[in-house]
């Protein structure tokens, strides 16, 4: 990889200027690139999550900008409320593992963060992985949501999400990755 700043494109250090700014989100150009920034979060959270009974979590809910139901791991944004703008990733995987599926973690880990899609915005996911799970409501988003949650055998989990895409879902991509941390766990002290 190269990282000398002549290899950079043209387009890497001119300002950056608004096009639109909406509630949630702004609309802005560097150069000919155009790109989306997020005005209340800072970055989101997906959780692999797993329960006692050795069974991943997944979340099924319809998106609107697709238009389509989708399979997800648990996921959300950090700091995305006005009373917890300093809010970390691991907090913010803790309040929204337990608000989408009812289920809390003893114990939270960062794994890995990166780009949702580099090409289009600016916004960083954390991958997440919740330990030590214990039912403690019925989950389903909030008031703004409605989240169905799935609980599915990690052994039976790549033929079930092919099959719901089979069945017209949109499976997102990021949870494959989940799937990957979860078979290749580091070992536990």
């Amino acid at each position: 990889m190269n990282h000398d700043p002549s290899s950079l494109p043209v387009d890497a250090d001119a300002p950056a200027e608004d096009l639109h700014r909406g509630a949630w989100l702004t609309l802005r150009r560097r150069g000919r690139w155009e790109f989306v920034e997020r005005n209340n979060a800072g970055g989101a959270v997906i959780i692999v999550a797993v329960t006692p009974q050795d069974r991943i979590l997944f979340v099924e809910q319809y998106r609107v900008p697709i238009r389509a139901r989708t399979i997800e791991m648990p996921a959300g944004l950090v700091g995305d409320h006005a009373d917890n703008g300093d809010e970390t990733a691991l907090t913010a995987a803790a309040r929204e593992l337990e608000e989408e599926t009812g289920w809390r973690a003893a114990r939270l880990e960062f794994l890995h963060a990166g780009p949702s899609s580099s090409g289009m915005s600016t916004e960083l996911i954390a991958f997440v992985r919740a330990y030590d799970l214990q039912r403690v409501g019925a989950g389903g988003g909030d008031a703004s949501e409605a989240i169905i949650v799935h609980e599915i055998a990690r052994g039976d989990a790549a033929p079930w999400l092919f099959a719901k895409a089979r069945a017209g879902y949109s499976v997102d991509p990021k949870l494959f990755a989940g799937l990957w941390f979860l078979e290749h766990e580091r070992p536990r002290d």
